[in-house]
């Protein structure tokens, strides 16, 4: 295994956020390695050199104002298959971002403050996705690296990377590629971080690491946060911040050091806010730079244009190689060729007559598109991202044809989307008794992103009878998260009657005193499209009871019930979806039983809707509590069968019937006298449908 080695020279950082910013004090690494007299004799040399090729650069403006200097761009994802696996579209968004920044040509810098009216520069810097590794395969520019745990060292992070991104385990070398570590998190307080230029750094440690939900614009991340990169890669091209070297923004004594730029006032440095007033060291403060902490940066100067491109023309960290057109050319950073044609979408179950978007993305480069959608409408579209509608349910397939001109490559995916049939009618019950295998649902899916232990239909411990889901969650250790999703479920007839009600139980344990596990229930209105948390129990809340062998729950007492009545109108349309998601860590077994979504206030006894069936109306079940004889009275619509059967509170039944119903009003009289004193539930088969309700017997 090839190791890597790393520390830290000078750590710049953008604030977790632009109003409050935290304290770093990262500068002080620096303090302490120019005590090395070798370290600090070859950083001062560095500096040195980069400060002769600007005074030449300066002589000859038209060598300085001719190039534009590319820069080939690898983004490294580093995740867990969390939401800092962040999409291909925001990393395009966040390259778009550095190109418009770099060119000078985002809007807002056409409304700086007076006193630098005409002083935004264009850097003549531009980003490209490299498209070539270094064993020379082609990729999109973006590797990925899957981690159980989520390093927070730079060092790791990168060795991790190395071993097993998806595209190249080898180094990427920091002369060859702008390296962008994207992570979770960090061992310091920042949003991003990277080097100056300096010739201890040309490998992959020559690069800049940023937060995911730092990077672009969408996704995770925000236009408040989208800068962070710019910011960052100021520093790669060698510029301090606009109070100088450090981290030390506020500081009072700042007025006193210089950032090597003439036309950057001296200040003191905005710690997150947009005082444009700031005259503290004499001279209007440069807060709109983005070489500043303020949240309202937006351009450069001329003067640290000269100073980035002197940096980009030594050979110092490898920058003057890495926009040669030799180096462009080996890694793919001109002229990319079509080398894979693939698709996505945000998700592949879709409901009748809901939209799905379908995103191109294949590499590099192609310029026509050819779909065909079996199925859909459009059945074909040259779009790069079309939008179709699929109206008959089914699994269909899609096709994709790419060209860049020259060449051309097709991909098929094979029943890729599987439309959903109409909506289920509520009030919605489900007990899984019907199930040997979920798999075998056609209503429920199930989601297992660890592909270790899954949702699975369980017999012998459920609540209203002898089945249920069960998560085997005992055996696992790592973090991890299963879900179940419903098909579609109609709720468009909710608005005339005003509530709907989700009720749930589960029985979950703890398998010890730090487990702090999670259960979280959404819906969506629009077919799973977009999702949102109704409930969410966690920590002791879910439970705060440990057994630390593997459990199984053996009475109704271990079961918890849950009601959801937060169902507004948002979720009342033909393709209602529930969801729900248990996130694991090593706590113990997890149990859901007895789903039922229904059209009136919360109830503890389940409810189905079989008088819409077959009832005129609503059945009486009495007395409650009963001694000798319970009564059931219904009144039927036609001339059908009816069973019952009486269940003790394990599942078990006691005693049961199957009787012919009459058109009209029937009166079942089961006899209880033989039955021991205590908990009961009548399980009441009409016509296709179920009604459980609990009784007591006494004696």
């Amino acid at each position: 295994m090839k190791k890597i080695a790393f520390f830290t020279l000078f750590t710049f950082v953008y604030s977790l956020n632009f109003t409050q910013l935290l304290p770093c004090g990262e500068h002080l690494i620096l303090q302490e390695k120019l005590k090395d007299p070798e370290f600090k004799a070859q950083f001062e040399l560095d500096q040195k050199i980069q400060k002769q090729v600007l005074h030449e650069m300066l002589k000859n403006p038209v060598q300085k104002r001719g190039t534009i200097y590319k820069i080939p761009i690898v983004f490294h994802v580093l995740h867990s298959n969390g939401e800092e696996n962040i999409s291909r579209e925001q990393i395009l968004d966040q390259l778009a971002i550095l190109n418009r920044d770099y060119r000078l040509q985002n809007a807002d810098a056409l409304n700086v403050h007076p006193d630098f009216k005409g002083k935004p520069a264009d850097v003549q810097v531009e980003f490209v996705l490299a498209t070539i590794a270094p064993n020379k395969k082609c990729f999109s520019g973006i590797t990925r690296t899957f981690t159980p745990t989520l390093e927070t060292v730079g060092a790791n992070q990168i060795q991790l990377i190395v071993d097993g991104n998806d595209v190249y385990q080898g180094e990427w070398p920091g002369d060859q590629y702008l390296n962008i570590f994207i992570c979770q998190a960090f061992n310091i307080q920042a949003s991003g971080y990277t080097l100056l230029p300096n010739s201890n750094y040309n490998g992959m440690n020559n690069g800049i690491f940023v937060l995911h939900n730092y990077v672009g614009s969408i996704g995770t991340s925000t236009t408040h946060t989208s800068r962070v990169l710019t910011h960052e890669s100021g520093h790669w091209l060698n510029l301090y911040h606009t109070w100088g070297p450090g981290n030390s923004a506020g500081d009072t004594t700042n007025c006193q050091i210089d950032d090597d730029v003439l036309d950057t006032p001296n200040c003191i440095g905005d710690k997150g806010v947009c005082n444009l007033n700031d005259k503290y060291c004499g001279q209007r403060a440069n807060v709109e730079n983005y070489m500043d902490y303020s949240y309202c940066s937006k351009m450069f100067t001329q003067g640290q244009v000269d100073r980035m491109h002197a940096a980009l023309n030594s050979y110092i960290g490898g920058r003057k190689n890495i926009w040669s057109t030799l180096n462009l050319t080996t890694v793919g950073g001109i002229n990319p060729v079509i080398c894979k044609a693939d698709f996505t979408t945000d998700y592949q179950q879709t409901c009748l007559g809901e939209q799905i978007i379908f995103k191109d993305a294949s590499y590099n480069s192609p310029k026509k598109w050819l779909w065909t959608f079996p199925g859909g409408t459009p059945a074909t579209s040259t779009d790069q991202n079309p939008t179709v509608i699929y109206n008959t349910p089914g699994s269909y397939n899609v096709t994709l044809t790419v060209s860049d001109g020259t060449n051309s490559l097709t991909i098929t995916k094979t029943n890729f989307i599987t439309v959903l049939g109409e909506g289920k009618k509520i009030p919605l019950l489900e007990t899984f008794t019907n199930y040997s295998s979920i798999s075998n649902s056609t209503f429920w899916s199930v989601f297992n992103s660890g592909n270790n232990q899954a949702f699975e239909v369980f017999n012998g411990a459920g609540y209203s009878d002898t089945k249920c889901l069960k998560l085997s969650n005992f055996v696992e250790s790592i973090v991890s998260t299963d879900e179940i999703i419903s098909s579609a479920i109609d709720l468009s007839n909710i608005k005339d009657q005003g509530q709907v009600t989700l009720t749930f139980r589960y029985a979950y344990r703890k398998k010890n005193t730090t487990n702090s596990e999670v259960l979280r229930v959404y819906m969506s209105g629009d077919c799973g499209a977009n999702w949102n948390s109704r409930k969410t129990l966690s920590g002791v809340n879910l439970s705060g009871a440990i057994v630390t062998t593997n459990w199984t729950p053996t009475s109704p007492s271990d079961w918890t019930t849950v009601h959801i009545t937060n169902i507004n109108s948002t979720y009342w349309t033909p393709n209602t979806r529930l969801r729900f998601s248990f996130d694991g860590s090593g706590g113990n077994n997890f149990f859901l039983d007895d789903i039922n979504l229904y059209p009136a206030a919360p109830s503890s006894e389940l409810i189905v809707g079989i008088n819409e069936q077959e009832l005129q109306e609503d059945i009486r079940v009495y007395p409650i509590p009963t001694y000798n004889e319970l009564h059931v009275e219904f009144t039927l619509q036609s001339n059908i069968t009816v069973s019952y059967n009486v269940l003790d509170v394990s599942g078990k039944k006691v005693i049961g019937s199957t009787l012919q119903g009459a058109l009209g009003k029937n009166l079942v009289i089961i006899p209880t006298n033989e039955l021991l004193a205590g908990s009961y539930i009548l399980q009441l088969n009409v016509g296709g449908g179920t009604l459980m309700k609990y009784f007591q017997v006494t004696k």
